[in-house]
């Protein structure tokens, strides 16, 4: 029934509404895709169910085309099975010409390749690459479009800022209601936090949920609300939670890793922000993860706590909350399965976006507040910039991660690595490729040393105080060399393979096609 109270002659004639719509019935004015029927009845208009049948189904109504942008999160690492499935589906489907905008590949999406090479996937961006894609981005399978490489605070500012615009977000939840409301915690296939993922569901146009556990409505907690979902799938297999622990999260018994270790925990107790409060982030590799332990030991001699710990949490993170010893974990992805556990009981186990955690453009991400943070290298020159991303062949085998966005905020930022692995330095003249700039690494530890940069002349003289033995990175270079050999230079073509995007959007480095 037509509003005979008001109708367009008469907003007309009202300043500022000339040109809003009249009042016609409750769901005339609706975006599409919101009203899913054209019955009369009105109750019927109203979407009392996001499931379809099928992803295929899901995709078509999504509305993806030729050209778009689709994203996917990496929270089941290496036991994800999401973007397989749907880029098969895809493909099957005949798209063509798409960009992939991942939070990381990893070796589980090894089959991108072939997408690649027959044309569906035309661009990709993304933290990382590993495997069988790293080593044919490598070798420019992409042809005239580099991969864009961005750290995980750098992605999520590229998507809040509209320089990643990402048409359809396929999430995968371990459980999901009938109307979206979905997380990582509860289900048979869990990955915990989904904090990648809540900034992609957030900013895209369309949404679909894939899950293999739909649960009653409504679903909680609610990692993603159904106000941002629009489509659920239902599958067999999300993905293998056995895959969330990889490598990169091992626990080491290695004497080399536990002397580092060691030598970590002495720079943070010289620094002078070890105190009652401080926070921390620390890194995935062996060193790293032993400096939590070594922590725990020192809080309890002092008789402190860390206000809270940051980033892809570990069972190291987990123990030290459940002894009280940290008052808040703040998780954007959990690294192994007692992580995973945590999240879903434990309040103070807190699942944050990866905005939240490190979008250098927000009001304060997470990050701000970091006093240490303790990363690894594959490479650092004597200029203490640091390279996460290529191996010292010229491949593409890992990822920026946090480390940029970690290193800039920190009060201490602390790089742990060996002077050598095997035969290939660590300590160089340049690095392959800087992800991380010199200018915000304050502290380099290696097996042979520590290493200050000159321009953190407050840190050099509390270590020179606290009786900490310092070397310079030339010197380390130096011993390096001297152990193994300087390294011949990797020769690379004029091609640009991929572009490596520092947090705020500035390109820092370009990645070259090795010559053969």
């Amino acid at each position: 029934m037509k509003n005979k109270r008001v109708d367009e002659n008469l907003l007309k004639n009202i300043k500022g509404y000339e040109n809003r719509k009249a009042y016609s019935s409750p769901f005339a004015n609706q975006p599409s895709g919101i009203v899913e029927t054209e019955s009369e009845n009105l109750k019927e208009k109203i979407r009392r169910t996001k499931v379809v049948d099928s992803l295929e189904e899901a995709i078509r109504r999504a509305g993806l085309k030729d050209g778009m942008t689709i994203s996917f999160h990496h929270h089941f690492r290496n036991g994800d099975k999401i973007l397989p499935l749907v880029m098969k589906k895809i493909a099957e489907m005949g798209f063509k010409n798409l960009r992939v905008a991942a939070s990381s590949f990893t070796k589980a999406h090894e089959e991108i390749v072939d997408h690649i090479e027959a044309g569906v996937v035309t661009r990709i961006e993304s933290s990382g690459l590993r495997g069988r894609l790293a080593t044919a981005v490598s070798n420019g399978v992409l042809g005239d479009n580099p991969a864009v490489i961005r750290s995980h605070g750098g992605r999520a500012r590229a998507i809040v800022e509209g320089d990643l615009k990402i048409d359809i977000a396929f999430i995968g939840a371990s459980s999901s209601d009938c109307m979206g409301n979905a997380n990582g915690v509860k289900g048979k296939s869990l990955c915990g936090s989904l904090g990648y993922a809540k900034v992609d569901a957030e900013y895209a146009d369309k949404v679909i949920v894939i899950t293999d556990c739909l649960v009653d409505y409504p679903n909680y907690p609610m990692s993603i609300p159904q106000t941002q979902v629009d489509y659920v799938v239902v599958v067999d297999e999300i993905g293998d939670p056995n895959g969330i622990m990889s490598g990169a999260t091992r626990f080491t018994s290695n004497p080399k890793e536990l002397l580092m270790a060691k030598r970590v925990l002495d720079v943070m107790l010289a620094s002078g922000y070890f105190k009652d409060g401080f926070s921390m982030q620390t890194g995935t590799g062996g060193a790293s993860l032993a400096v939590t332990r070594f922590i725990r030991e020192e809080l309890i001699k002092r008789n402190i706590k860390c206000s809270y710990g940051l980033g892809g949490i570990t069972k190291a993170f987990v123990d030290l909350l459940e002894e009280g010893l940290i008052g808040q974990l703040f998780d954007t992805q959990c690294f192994d399965l007692a992580a995973v556990e945590s999240i879903g009981k434990n309040e103070k186990h807190v699942e944050i976006s990866a905005d939240f955690y490190a979008n250098p453009f927000n009001c304060s991400p997470a990050v701000t507040k970091l006093d240490f943070v303790i990363l690894s290298a594959l490479e650092v020159d004597k200029d203490f910039n640091v390279n996460v991303i290529s191996g010292s062949d010229g491949i593409i085998r890992e990822a920026a991660g946090g480390h940029p966005d970690t290193a800039a905020s920190a009060n201490v930022s602390i790089i742990v690595a060996p002077l050598t692995r095997g035969r290939i330095p660590t300590i160089i003249d340049k690095v392959t490729t800087v992800v991380t700039p010199g200018s915000t690494v304050d502290v380099v530890v290696t097996d042979y040393g520590v290493a200050v940069n000159p321009t953190r002349k407050d840190l050099l003289e509390r270590f020179e105080k606290a009786g900490i033995e310092l070397i310079t990175m030339e010197k380390l270079r130096e011993i390096a060399n001297f152990i193994v050999g300087k390294p011949k230079e990797i020769e690379f073509e004029d091609k640009v393979v991929a572009v490596v995007e520092y947090r705020d959007g500035s390109i820092i480095d370009v990645v070259k096609k090795i010559k053969k």
